[in-house]
């Protein structure tokens, strides 16, 4: 599971890079074609080692820290 939690996790920075660093966390997911729960597992473990920040609005907006 750690593994795949991993390669989802690329698969995000890799979607954050192609979208100028931002986006928000139900387009992230549709266009990931990943289930909410592993793409919730994958941010977890970006935001706590601190590659991401995650935003409350309508929607989770999630960017990639520079």
């Amino acid at each position: 599971m750690i593994m795949k939690i991993g390669i989802i996790a690329g698969d995000i920075w890799h979607y954050l890079e192609e979208n100028q660093g931002t986006a928000e966390l139900a387009d992230m997911i549709n266009a990931l074609e990943k289930s909410r729960e592993d793409v919730f597992m994958s941010l977890g473990w970006l935001a706590r080692e601190g590659h991401v920040t995650i935003e409350k609005n309508e929607d989770y907006k999630i960017t990639l820290r520079e």
